[in-house]
């Protein structure tokens, strides 16, 4: 294995586990949801303000007016799908709300159809009816850990709503092909700043070292170190790699529900995972199905 491919593996490894804690901190900050998301914007921007200037990333002829425009769209895409996500946290557990979560590929695969013209294939139709199949056994679950049902179903929705937003900042980002991605990060985040600080201000100021730490490092740590980490393993590993280490954030992220909140998934709510877990495989690692044609089939059961 070579030296690009070990550090591109244990940067996508950390960057995976990183993300799949952040549940954690979100929960026990205390704080309102769009107080973390705040908190998480203006203490990640000044570590990616940091983390690019030390890159000599912080040139003008990068800030064109495209790159800008694209960049605050895909910020304001983001920045909902955070609320989203971390309003469903408290909803549907983050077990539940990860899973879901999760769908985000066939998001873009529609969105990628509508206004990239992507082709929608076959086999991406199979893969987004396995997916499907299992977001339908999750909602059809009995939620435990003491949700209650309509909660649970807000969960869900919170979480579907998350997987779309997420899908359109990806769909912005793609058309930013050659923009330095840490770049696009920080303008993502400063107007993420901008567009929640009235809220944010107008709340009760967090209090505590406690909390002051939690938000700080949803900020330096799953934000900015965050994408460095990411983006550095994504410029060193084959697509195949990055797809397949993604699956550690749900993966960790379950864990972390478990060991920190108790929370066990059911059986229908596994099977149901599982699934969306193996169609989100079958899609970021473009597996295909090999079906013969009868045809083929016909020929070959002739050369036998």
């Amino acid at each position: 294995m070579g030296a690009d491919i070990k550090r591109g593996s244990a940067e996508m490894t950390a960057a995976m586990l990183i993300s799949g804690t952040i549940g954690w901190f979100v929960l026990m900050s205390g704080q309102p949801v769009t107080s973390v998301v705040f908190w998480r914007c203006v203490f990640g921007a000044v570590t990616l303000v940091a983390i690019a200037a030390m890159l000599g990333l912080l040139d003008r002829r990068h800030f064109t007016r495209r790159v800008v425009l694209l960049s605050i769209a895909g910020g304001i895409a983001i920045v909902v799908n955070w609320l989203l996500l971390f309003a469903a946290y408290s909803h549907a557990s983050i077990s539940i709300a990860t899973m879901v979560y999760n769908t985000q590929p066939f998001m873009l695969l529609g969105l990628g159809a509508l206004f990239l013209g992507e082709k929608i294939t076959a086999t991406k139709v199979f893969w987004l009816s396995i997916s499907f199949a299992g977001m339908l056994a999750i909602i059809s679950a009995k939620p435990g850990g003491g949700f209650a049902p309509e909660d649970y179903l807000v969960g869900i929705a919170l979480s579907i709503g998350a997987a779309f937003f997420y899908a359109i900042a990806a769909l912005l980002t793609k058309l930013l092909k050659g923009t330095p991605p840490h770049l696009i990060a920080l303008i993502q985040v400063v107007t993420g700043t901008l567009m929640l600080a009235p809220m944010a201000l107008a709340a009760p100021t967090p209090s505590g070292t406690e909390q002051w730490s939690i938000l700080i490092a949803v900020g330096v740590i799953h934000t900015g170190i965050m994408y460095v980490l990411l983006y550095g393993a994504i410029q060193r590993l084959p697509t195949h790699m990055t797809g397949a280490l993604s699956f550690i954030y749900p993966i960790a992220a379950i864990v972390v529900d478990r060991l920190a909140f108790g929370h066990a998934l059911q059986p229908i709510q596994i099977l149901g995972s599982i699934a969306i877990l193996l169609a989100a495989a079958g899609m970021n690692l473009g597996w295909k199905l090999r079906l013969a044609s009868p045809i083929k089939r016909r020929r070959e059961g002739r050369t036998a």
